[in-house]
Order: structure tokens, then sequence, then C-alpha cells
């Protein structure tokens, strides 16, 4: 056991842990300065985060040091707990925000989404190691795609358009690295047209027809469903090269930017620390992205390869749709910033994602396990 913790801290891919590290002191530091500007500041949840952050360590470390092919064996087992999770949520869950994805259990938030998405990549994994990487059946294509479904379906219900994204994306992605038929393909992109517009009349929200519409013109209702994408754009282009400085921003100050601890954080990033905290934030995510994109390489097993290309698209989606959103190129679609913005569901499975990365690099630079 202790050789197995010695060769995980020896074997460890730092660069990514780094990363991670300082996009997590950046949340942190933008939710002090979020709750700094309060008539009278408990920074309740900067230490609720704070904790948080800690625990997503410890997970790190914990998941680390476990060999990743414990989850080819459970994989299935852990899926199938977490679309259960998504059903009673629908049942049993509190609504946030037109939303009904939270359990609340003494006061403290958790969304089965957010483990659902690693599942989802471990389970997909599973298949194509068998497979071999090959979808060259039509019956391959189907079952992947049966076993995709019911996960985004079960999102969509909540309805929770973001994350929704975020799986279809998963399942496309990993599909893209395997070598599949080109009539695949073409299918696929005429089933999600079409879905796309089933979706529109029969599925969709209101307030979710109202984001793409700003999407497509953000000044169509500037103070109404607009509103945030018009209050976000303000916030980052006040910022300048170097920002308006910590709990010195406007917008955040004064409570005109909504959501700022959650889906808004890059834009206050953005305000007070201006285009060099930014651009230090997006090297963080480029950094992170480029060191699983070399675990990959390195992978032993298709298992484990495919396991990282999942996380590569999971956190690059989630990444580009937060940002997106904040500076206004793409619509609100309710997604947190990895390891920056405020909450502990996101954050923990962000971790655990990172430490199953990590288990990977070391089994595949050492023999332990």
């Amino acid at each position: 056991m202790w050789h197995t913790i010695v060769q995980f801290f020896r074997k460890s891919d730092w660069a990514l842990s780094l990363s991670v590290l300082f996009l997590s002191a950046f949340g942190l530091m933008a939710l002090y300065s979020i709750e700094s500007t309060a008539d009278s500041p408990t920074f309740f949840d900067f230490k609720k985060q704070l904790i948080f952050t800690v625990i997503g360590l410890v997970l790190l470390v914990s998941v680390g040091i476990v060999d990743y092919r414990f989850a080819r064996s459970y994989g299935a087992v852990l899926y199938a707990a977490g679309l259960l999770g998504l059903a009673a949520v629908l049942i049993l869950g509190t609504t946030v925000r037109g939303t009904r994805g939270w359990f609340f259990i003494g006061g403290q938030g958790f969304q089965p989404v957010e483990l659902i998405k690693i599942f989802l990549i471990v389970v997909i994994a599973q298949l194509f190691q068998r497979w071999r990487l090959e979808i060259t059946t039509l019956r391959r294509l189907l079952i992947i795609t049966a076993v995709t479904l019911p996960a985004i379906g079960l999102v969509l219900w909540q309805p929770d358009f973001g994350s929704a994204v975020i799986l279809l994306a998963i399942f496309l992605g990993i599909l893209l690295l395997s070598k599949i038929k080109k009539q695949y393909i073409i299918s696929i992109v005429i089933i999600l047209l079409v879905v796309s517009v089933v979706s529109w009349f029969f599925v969709l929200k209101p307030y979710q027809k109202d984001r793409i519409m700003n999407f497509v013109n953000p000044s169509h209702d500037p103070y109404g469903s607009g509103y945030n994408i018009k209050q976000s754009i303000i916030a980052v282009g006040s910022g300048n090269w170097f920002g308006r400085g910590l709990s010195l921003g406007s917008q955040s100050r004064l409570h005109f930017l909504p959501a700022q601890k959650t889906d808004f954080i890059f834009a206050v990033i953005a305000e007070e620390l201006g285009f060099v905290g930014t651009a230090l934030v997006l090297i963080c995510f480029i950094l992170l992205i480029w060191r699983l994109v070399a675990i990959a390489r390195q992978a032993r097993d298709s298992f484990g390869a495919v396991i990282i290309g999942g996380l590569v698209v999971y956190f690059a989606c989630q990444t580009i749709l937060n940002i997106g959103m904040n500076i206004g190129l793409l619509p609100i679609a309710g997604v947190t910033l990895p390891f920056v913005s405020y909450g502990g569901s996101s954050l923990l499975a962000s971790y655990i994602a990172i430490g199953l990365a990590q288990s990977i690099r070391v089994r595949s630079l050492t023999s332990v396990g």
C-alpha cells in the first residue's frame, strides 16, 4: 500500500495538478472578492468552497491511488446508480432556478448530473475496449446510443439544457475518436437535426428558447432574458488590461451581474483582474487539456485512452460553454466553470475526474497494480 502511495506522488503529472490548483485559487479569490462587498461579510460561501477544495484534493489523491481498471469491472454498476440518481431527483429533488436537479441534505445541495458525466465516460470506455475502438456495425452504434440516451433524456427532463449538451458532446466526441463508418456519422447528424427541430417545438421551455434567441440576437430582450448576457459583456469589457482591482468591479460590487459566484464568475475575474487575469485562467485550462492529451498518448490500454479522451471533451466543452456565454458568444447554458465556479457537486466531480486521469498516468509509467 505504501509503495503504491509513493509511486502515485512520484509518477503523477504535477503540471496537471498545479493547473487545477491554480484554477481553484482563482475561483476562491473571486469568491472572496464577491463576498467582501456585502454590508456584513461572513464569507460563508468562501469557507464552504475552501472546505470542498480540500475534500476535492483528498478525493484526487484517493482516486489516483486506486487502479483505474477497477472502474472497468464496476463501470456499468456506477452508471446504473447514476441513472437511478437522475430519476430519483425528478421525484424527490428540489427545483433551483427552474431546474429540478438538486438533492438537499442538511442544507447542502448535491447534483447527480455532475457524477453521471464521469460515469458515462467510463461505461462508454468499457464498450469501446470490448470492441477495440471499432464501430463497424449498426448494432454497435445502436447499443452505445441506447446507453447514452437515458442520461441525456433524464437531464433534459429536469430540464438542464447545458448538462445535456455536455453529455451529448461526450458521446459524439468519443465516437469521433473511434473507427466509425462515415455513413454512421452522417446518420447521427441527420438524427440530431430532426431531434433539434422536435425539441424546439415540444421539449424546450420558453426560457430556454429565449436563451437561444439571445444567442442569435442578444439585444432582442435586453431587460428580460437578455439581461444576464448584457451585464456579463459589460463586466468583461470594463476590465481592460489589468482590471479594476479585487472587490472594485462595479458590475459585481453593485450586484448588476447575476449568478456571480456560479455561471458568471469568469466575468467577475475579467472585470477585477482584466485581460491579464483571464489570460492566466485560460492558460491554466490550456495546460490542463494539454496534459490530459499527453496522458492519453501514454495510456497502456484503450480503456484508459478513451476515458482520457472523454475527460478532454468534458472539460473542454464545459469551459467553452461557460466562457462563451460570459462573453456573449454562446447562449446561457447554466454550466459552471470547472474548478472556478462556486458549487460543491461540480468541484468534487472535477477533482474525481482528475484523480482518474492521474491513476491512468501512474499506471502507464509503473507496474504498480
